[in-house]
Order: structure tokens, then sequence, then C-alpha cells
């Protein structure tokens, strides 16, 4: 595999962290391994922790010329000088929000493991679609994003793809070849060593 074809990395916060702490581990994980993007996913509803959270990683980001995109919030996407966002609903609030937020901005949508979710929001604005669950899960119905999902898409849409949810070793290496992205974040936020758990997770990437 050729550098060209490597995926790149799309770090995902945890739902929930101490921002002092939180901002060193992630400015390590930042200095440590290329990212292309950043996606504060935090679960809480407080529109003041949001602001305070996207405050305090938009600087990290910035300073090492990484987009910061907020799942969700689209209102404050604006308010908060961030590059974008990232929806949830598949392809329902595309067309909207790309009238929102401009031509400028990076708008992402979830699509879960529906194709025809991932075309229609492309055809809407979308400036990449994410699949997942890809690994073995118990959380939600347990559907999963398969490979064949992501080698058609590879094949047929230029927009780029990005593989997330519950990733291991194997799943790495056996998406690599037809993803563009992958979105990391409980996988590496969970273990003592971020740096070092992200680095033995894209040991197949070389």
């Amino acid at each position: 595999m050729s550098d060209m074809d490597i995926p790149q990395i799309y770090l995902v916060t945890p739902p929930n962290f101490e921002l002092t702490g939180f901002g060193a581990q992630l400015a390590a994980v930042l200095d440590a391994y290329p990212i292309a993007c950043l996606r504060l996913a935090l679960a809480s509803r407080d529109e003041d922790d949001l602001a305070r959270a996207a405050d305090h990683l938009r600087e990290i980001a910035h300073a090492r010329d990484i987009p910061l995109v907020m799942s969700e919030h689209i209102k404050l996407v604006e308010r908060l000088g961030l590059d974008g966002v990232h929806l949830l609903d598949g392809s329902r609030s595309t067309r909207k929000t790309r009238a929102d937020l401009g031509g400028d901005a990076i708008i992402g949508c979830f699509c879960a493991n529906s194709r025809h979710d991932g075309m229609n929001a492309g055809e809407m604005g979308a400036d990449y679609i994410s699949f997942g669950p890809v690994g073995d899960t118990s959380l939600g119905d347990g559907s999963r994003a398969e490979d064949d999902l992501f080698a058609w898409w590879s094949q047929m849409i230029e927009l780029p793809v990005v593989a997330e949810g519950a990733l291991t070793l194997a799943d790495i290496e056996r998406l690599a070849p037809i993803t563009d992205f992958f979105a990391i974040g409980e996988e590496i936020w969970r273990k003592d060593d971020p740096v070092a758990a992200l680095k033995t997770l894209l040991s197949p990437l070389g």
C-alpha cells in the first residue's frame, strides 16, 4: 500500500472528559501522529459545557492546523468558530445544514450502514460519509457496517468514506484498502496511554 493509499486518521473525543487533563492527552496524540480532523463528541446537552470544551479544543487543534468539527449542534458551530459539523441523522438535515453553514464548512454525515442514506447525503452537499460500527458491539441493535459496503463505496463513489465504531487491529488491517479515514476515539481514550494505544491500533498501516 503506497502512502497515497493509506487512510487518514479522524480523531473523536470521548463523550465525557475533564478539560485540562484531556487537553494534555489530546495535545500529546496530535503531536505524535498526523491527524486529519478532530471531532468534539460530548454527550452533554449543556450549552455552556459544550462551549467551554469547544473553545479549549479549538485552540489546541487550530494551533496544529487541524480542523475541529462538532457533533450535531449546528447553531454552535458558527458561534464558536468551529470548522464544521458531524450530523448523526443520516441525510435528513444535510441540505438545510449546508444552506445554514455555507460552502466552506465541513459537513459530515453518519449513515450507519445505509448506502442509500450515504448517497443522498452526498447529493445534498456532505463532504464525507461515515459508516459504522464496523467492529462487534452490543450497543444499539448490534448491526454493523459490513466490508462490502466500504468496498462498493470505494469503487463507485468519489466522496470520502469514514469507517468507525469498535475498531480493532483486524478491522484496521482489513478495511485499510477500502476506506479513506478511520475515526478513532474510545478505542484509545479508555487506555492508560492513548499515544501508545493509537500506535498499536494503527500498526497495520505501517
